[in-house]
């Protein structure tokens, strides 16, 4: 496990280690999109983490989905990770911002504009959501016009040159777990007739177009972006070709030179070793489920660069130390995972932390 503490070049930058903190939703921004009061509180104390990777943030009134989510579009939202970015640098760690558009995966009441969702095509994904209401299904998106597909790359590199205003290492394209990138990719979800939609290489067209636009605002070295290739959720479905289409975009993405690609591995192992072939820069590698005594042995195989873990680095704020040292873990309360106050935020324990209590005691 000796190689996972390594040190490693993630574009720009360098990483104390290879290990990630995933991207996890909170639900904990203010109602107008800016990060709450704790985020800095929160993401500082995880800094030891080689990279955090930060919550779904959208990068536009269109792109929000769920209920308090933050953005980073507006000068509020500007400063409020302003903070978020300095508290984790003064721990010594690094922060990308992952820019997320939910598309159809969004109910008007979670928005502030109260408008229909968007998507590639007007299809319901067949899923209820939370809502201040209660829980509500998920109305049928409206299709965006080729002019708006435009617009939402644009958005998507606005929302990365404010990230890096705030003082982020770098931006990370959310496109995967059925939000609106995979929703272009995935032909049960877009059902188009122009540039963007109908054959593998059109479906893809969006995820190159946004990954080209932030990269050439920001630079391909603060740019990454996570695919999920052949993850079956909210009516997603690649079908037969999906591998095809991912072998296609991967390499296609390799030719910008991005800081990393994140994958969020859903079974298909000879589509990732594919994957592992096609790509030239740092490949990030997020198992679900994966146990503590697995941890390391993608990056020993030589199939990832760097690992990612979300329940366990949320419930453990010194996870490195405590895989270093072979420490017990504390477990993750999922009671307390979307919205709420402190519990189950900022007050999981560190190491230190318990053993200060027990000396007291």
């Amino acid at each position: 496990m000796s190689d996972i503490f390594a040190k490693v070049r993630l574009g720009g930058i360098e990483l104390n280690n290879r290990l990630v903190m995933a991207p996890m939703t909170r639900s904990r921004a203010k109602l107008d999109g800016t990060p709450g009061d704790l985020a800095a509180q929160y993401y500082a104390q995880r800094a030891s983490i080689g990279l955090i990777v930060t919550e779904g943030t959208q990068p536009s009134d269109d792109g929000q989905g769920y209920l308090t989510t933050p953005g980073i579009y507006t000068d509020a939202h500007v400063e409020g990770w302003k903070a978020i970015a300095q508290a984790v640098h003064a721990q010594g760690g690094r922060i990308f911002l992952q820019l997320m558009h939910a598309g159809r995966m969004s109910h008007p009441d979670n928005t502030p504009h109260h408008r229909q969702g968007v998507a590639p095509s007007a299809i319901a994904p067949g899923a209820p959501m939370f809502t201040a209401a209660g829980m509500q299904d998920i109305p049928t998106p409206r299709a965006l016009t080729t002019e708006e597909v435009r617009q939402t790359v644009k958005d998507f590199a606005y929302a990365a040159r404010r990230a890096i205003e705030a003082g982020a290492d770098g931006v990370e394209i959310h496109g995967a777990n059925g939000y609106l990138v995979q929703q272009f990719i995935a032909a049960s979800s877009n059902v188009r007739t122009d540039e963007y939609g109908g054959s593998i290489e059109n479906r893809a067209r969006f995820a190159i177009e946004v990954a080209k636009a932030i990269s050439d605002e920001i630079g391909p070295e603060r740019t990454a972006i996570r695919l999920s290739p052949s993850l079956l959720m909210w009516g997603i479905d690649e079908g037969a070709e999906g591998p095809d289409l991912y072998r296609h975009l991967v390499a296609e993405l390799d030719k910008l030179g991005l800081a990393y690609i994140h994958i969020m591995h859903a079974g298909n192992e000879e589509l990732l070793s594919d994957i592992r072939k096609l790509w030239h820069q740092a490949l990030v590698l997020n198992r679900p489920g994966r146990s503590r005594e697995q941890i390391g042995t993608d990056i020993a195989s030589g199939l990832a660069d760097i690992e990612a873990y979300g329940q366990m680095v949320l419930a453990n704020p010194d996870f490195a130390e405590r895989l270093d040292s072979g420490a017990p873990m504390n477990e993750a309360d999922r009671s307390t995972f979307f919205g709420g106050t402190e519990k189950g935020y900022v007050d999981y324990p560190t190491m230190s932390e318990l053993k200060a209590a027990k000396e007291t005691e």
